[in-house]
C-alpha cells in the first residue's frame, strides 16, 4: 500500500492491477493445505532446515535479471527487520537461531567477486537463485545458435549444479567440495504479474518462518529504536 498510488501514476493503472493480481495468486497459493504444493511454505521450511539444523547463518539471493538488481536489498529489510528478533511472542528469549543474514547481487556481478567464497570458502552460504525463461522486453540476440537469455540461464543452472555436486581436481586449489545448498525460483518472464507473485512469495515465506519460530515478524515496537537512533545522530 505504501507505493501503490505512485506505481499506478508512473506505470498506469492497468500495470498496477496486474501487479496486484499476481500478488493475490500467490496469496491463494499460500493457503494451499497440501504442503507439497504450497511454494512459500516449502521455501520457509527449507530456510528453517538451513538455519536451525544445518546452522547456516547467511542467505544470498542472486537474481539473474538486471531489473532486480536492488531486490536483495528489499529482502534485507523484509526478512532481517521482520525476523531479526530474539524475543518470542511470550516475551521470552529464543534459545535457537531466528532470521538469517540476507544479502546478494545480480548473478552476473557475483561471478568474479563473491562466487569464489561461495564455491570454495570455509563458510557455507545458502543461495536462492531467481531466473526467467524469457527476457523482460522480448528482445534478444542469437549468437552461435543460442540467445543471450539462454546463455544467462545456462550460467545460472551451471552455478547451481556446481554448488550441489562440486568438482574433483587433483590440484587442491581447483577442487570444489560441493554440497552447498541452493534453490532456483524460475519464472516465465519478469512482467508486473510475476513481480507481484515474487514479492508476495517472499512475504509469505518470512511470515511462515515467524510462525514456526513463534516471533512477531511484522509487529515491531519502534519507539525505543527511534529514540536510540536520534540520540546517536545527536552525538555524531
Amino acid at each position: 500500500m505504501v507505493g501503490g498510488v505512485l506505481i499506478a501514476f508512473v506505470y498506469g493503472f492497468d500495470v498496477y492491477i496486474e501487479f496486484l493480481k499476481g500478488a493475490h495468486e500467490m496469496d491463494q497459493l499460500a493457503l494451499e493445505k497440501d504442503r507439497r504444493k504450497n511454494l512459500p511454505l516449502l521455501s520457509a521450511l527449507l530456510g528453517i532446515w538451513n538455519r536451525n539444523f544445518l546452522h547456516h547463518s547467511t542467505v544470498a539471493v542472486i537474481p539473474y535479471s538486471y531489473a532486480l538488481r536492488r531486490f536483495s536489498a528489499h529482502l534485507q529489510q523484509l526478512d532481517m527487520e521482520s525476523n531479526g528478533k530474539r524475543i518470542d511472542k511470550k516475551g521470552q528469549a529464543c534459545n535457537f537461531d531466528t532470521g538469517p543474514i540476507i544479502w546478494g547481487e545480480p548473478g552476473t556481478c557475483g561471478q568474479h567477486s563473491f562466487y569464489q567464497l561461495i564455491h570454495q570458502g570455509t563458510t557455507t552460504v545458502a543461495l536462492e537463485f531467481i531466473g526467467f525463461l524469457h527476457s523482460q522486453y522480448g528482445e534478444d540476440i542469437e549468437i552461435e545458435n543460442t540467445t543471450s537469455q539462454e546463455k544467462l540461464l545456462s550460467n545460472l543452472f551451471a552455478q547451481s549444479i556446481a554448488l550441489a555436486q562440486g568438482k574433483f581436481d587433483a590440484n587442491p586449489n581447483k577442487f570444489f567440495p560441493g554440497n552447498r545448498p541452493n534453490t532456483i525460483l524460475l519464472g516465465n518472464c519478469l512482467d508486473p504479474r510475476t513481480l507481484g507473485k515474487i514479492l508476495a512469495y517472499y512475504e509469505h515465506k518470512v511470515a511462515f518462518q515467524g510462525f514456526l519460530w513463534n516471533i512477531n515478524s511484522f509487529d515491531q515496537e519502534r519507539s525505543e529504536e527511534r529514540r536510540v537512533g536520534k540520540e546517536c545522530l545527536r552525538l555524531c
